[in-house]
């Protein structure tokens, strides 16, 4: 059993520097509107994430910073081919945590439940967790 234990922020200050859970949330949105083939500008980023267009602007200049996207003012969000890979890893996390979710709960309200954990848990729990929603699947008693 571990001996030292943290805050949620203690473990956070001990992560290496990366995208912070707004900048992955806005990335996401942003990677899904790309695979429908929407151009997204930031009004319709911010619609989406229920945020005001000054906020989903900001987040876009981390972005860029981050190297995630391209971005101008009054201009269209596009990711960069950096930004697609981060973003198809964070929307397969995504997709796995929630199918996980309905198949323990056995329904399909969850979309609550992974954006408040998707954030804070380790590819190795990931990679487990992506077998044991297999095995549910094919389990009779876990059928939708």
């Amino acid at each position: 059993m571990p001996s030292d234990f943290y805050t949620l922020a203690g473990y956070q200050r001990q992560e290496p520097e990366g995208l912070t859970a707004s900048m992955e949330d806005y990335l996401e949105m942003i990677c899904r509107c790309s695979e429908k083939n929407q151009p997204i500008r930031i009004h319709t980023l911010a619609e989406k994430l229920n945020v005001r267009p000054s906020s989903a602007s900001k987040m876009a200049g981390h972005l860029k910073l981050a190297g995630m996207v391209e971005f101008e003012p009054y201009g269209i969000v596009q990711l960069t081919e950096q930004g697609r890979k981060k973003g198809a890893e964070l929307l397969q996390r995504h997709q796995l945590l929630y199918e996980f979710f309905c198949l323990l709960n056995k329904n399909q309200d969850q979309l609550e439940q992974v954006e408040k954990i998707e954030h804070f848990i380790h590819p190795d729990t990931l990679n487990n967790l992506k077998l044991l929603v297999k095995k549910m699947e094919q389990d009779p008693d876990y059928h939708r």
